[in-house]
């Protein structure tokens, strides 16, 4: 699964994020008809998965959830208290920040 970033295309949607979140960061990516939703905060990264077409699969949401992994330090997060919500057409990945993100 390749995921491409599309932020620029969903600039209302952005700003809406880092307007009413504690969200510092956000960005969107696509893989197809899938659309995933990265956001950070200072005490924890979500990601949204959404695909109306089809559910999606479990190892997308494996593959997706390594692929933003990859790009938190392994210090900031335990994997024991990532939690995932399946939905219809919805996968909400919540990921809880042992310490901040961001560095004084």
């Amino acid at each position: 699964m390749k995921l491409v970033n599309v932020t620029n295309s969903y600039k209302q949607l952005v700003n809406k994020q880092l307007e009413n979140t504690d969200a510092y960061f956000v960005k969107v990516y696509s893989a197809g008809n899938t659309t995933v939703v990265y956001s950070e905060a200072t005490q924890h990264a979500e990601i949204l998965v959404v695909n109306k077409k089809r559910a999606v699969r479990k190892t997308e949401i494996n593959e997706i959830l390594t692929y933003f992994l990859k790009r938190i330090p392994k210090e900031k997060y335990d994997r024991d208290q990532i939690s995932i919500i399946e939905l219809k057409d919805v996968i909400e990945i919540s990921i809880p920040m042992t310490s901040s993100l961001i560095e004084n």
